[in-house]
């Protein structure tokens, strides 16, 4: 496969071409996480509850899949914009390996400490039995979600997106099928309640999965394709994987230390507020992932030009990001201010849960549209292998600003304080976030290593 498009084709139309699949998976990947709670939510409030406390774990596996893939992803666009396919190769067979190796520890130890993790936060034995019975199952299968992503990511760094956008589109819509059938029991189906939303979890990333090998298989990528011969121990690539995945999996992890920490501050104030948490965080995946849909679209194409020493094209890429994510924040943040009633409605009954839940978009969403800025930065140094610059953004976000600031305006003005802190951070974090992408991203980029610069 020729790669060479990335650098060829005029940048509106090529960065369009790139992102509109993934948005559109993305798109269909948010709708499943909303239909799935929100049949979750109809078995009862404790359900709900449960699985916003089983989040930051299930996060904390999908942050480690994505952020390595992120690293697999780059440091192949970034050997391929060089002209080195076999490194390319390498880096594929490499990470898909360690990608399955990741997921068998992150299901045991997640399986391991989900109980007392659970404890932390609640003493309903209701709310910890739907917990326990819901996370066992998924996490189960995380071997599945880390190998699937790795895939994933290796078909985004060749610019085979609509290859992504049909795998997971498959697992996803197979996934909202099988939902209300197994929760509630229609036809020859059982009722399983909460376990039956995390089996049709399991079957709906499984079918992922078995799609991305069948087509690798029949396609074969010749950059990319592995061989045994690159099985072999190679530290350069697995330093490069690990230097660029690392930083890219704390990244995305640092969002379940996050809710961990706003679940203790509102617990405080009751179990409601937490409910309130969780439901927001199933929302706003309707924005961000679709952003994030963009940013998968732009990383290989700015880390092959990155790679090949574009400069112009760099500086174009990550602009017409910026201002899709944006437009994105902008379309969110009016349906938030327009109806947060009926959105808080999908997975709260009670007046009061719905009310908090208003009160809490409201605020919230006032912070959606600077956000932009530091996603489309954080995406855009992954893309060039800048993983440490990217993690700094996502400290500030995700640690450094919020959690003191939720901590301290929660003593000032009860759980609207810890809504506050949301929009303060996404400020403070995008002027952090345009100072180091000045001196990262828009300056010109090294010589990488080549074929032909090893025979000179």
């Amino acid at each position: 496969m020729n790669e060479a498009f990335m650098k060829e084709r005029p940048v509106l139309p090529l960065l369009a071409s790139m992102a509109l699949p993934t948005m559109i998976s993305m798109l269909v990947n948010s709708l499943y996480n909303i239909v799935d709670s929100y049949f979750v939510a109809q078995i009862s409030e404790d359900a709900m509850t449960a699985l916003s406390l089983v989040f930051p774990l299930q996060n904390f596996i999908n942050a480690v899949a994505i952020g390595f893939g992120v690293g697999i992803s780059a440091v192949i666009a970034l050997h391929l914009g060089a002209g080195n396919p076999e490194k390319a190769g390498a880096a594929a067979t490499h990470g898909a390996v360690l990608s399955g190796l990741h997921g068998i520890v992150l299901a045991v130890g997640c399986i391991a400490v989900i109980p007392s993790f659970l404890g932390m936060f609640t003493q309903s034995e209701q709310v910890l039995a739907y917990g326990l019975e819901y996370a066992r199952i998924v996490f189960s299968f995380a071997p599945i979600i880390t190998f699937c992503l790795a895939y994933e990511k290796i078909f985004q760094a060749i610019g085979s997106m609509n290859t992504t956008m049909l795998c997971l589109m498959c697992g996803c819509v197979l996934n909202i099928l099988l939902d209300p059938l197994l929760i509630f029991g229609y036809g020859p189906f059982p009722a399983l309640g909460i376990a039956g939303a995390a089996i049709a979890t399991a079957i709906g990333q499984t079918a992922n999965l078995a799609l991305y090998l069948v087509i690798f298989c029949l396609r074969r990528p010749a950059s990319v394709w592995f061989a045994p011969s690159q099985l072999r121990p190679d530290r350069e690539v697995d330093c490069q994987l690990y230097a660029i995945g690392i930083p890219a999996a704390l990244n995305m992890a640092l969002s379940s230390l996050l809710v961990s920490a706003l679940n203790a501050i509102l617990a405080v104030y009751g179990e409601l507020y937490i409910l309130v948490l969780g439901s927001y965080y199933k929302l706003q995946t309707f924005l961000y992932l679709p952003a994030n849909g963009v940013i998968q679209g732009m990383r290989p194409l700015i880390g092959y030009n990155y790679g090949a020493r574009e400069h112009r094209r760099v500086r174009q890429i990550y602009t017409l990001t910026l201002a899709m994510t944006g437009s994105i924040m902008l379309f969110g943040t009016i349906i938030c201010l327009l109806c947060p009633g009926w959105l808080i409605g999908l997975f709260a009954t009670s007046p009061a849960a719905i009310q908090a839940g208003q009160t809490a978009l409201r605020i919230i969403s006032a912070g959606f549209l600077i956000s932009a800025v530091s996603v489309t930065s954080s995406g855009a140094l992954e893309g060039i292998g800048k993983g440490l610059p990217s993690l700094c953004i996502s400290l500030l976000r995700y640690v450094v600003l919020i959690i003191p600031a939720a901590f301290l305006f929660s003593r000032l003005w009860g759980p609207a304080g810890v809504w506050c802190a949301f929009g303060a951070t996404e400020w403070l974090a995008a002027g952090a976030s345009i100072l180091i992408c000045k001196r990262t991203v828009l300056r010109p980029a090294p010589v990488l290593e080549t074929a032909s610069t090893k025979e000179e």
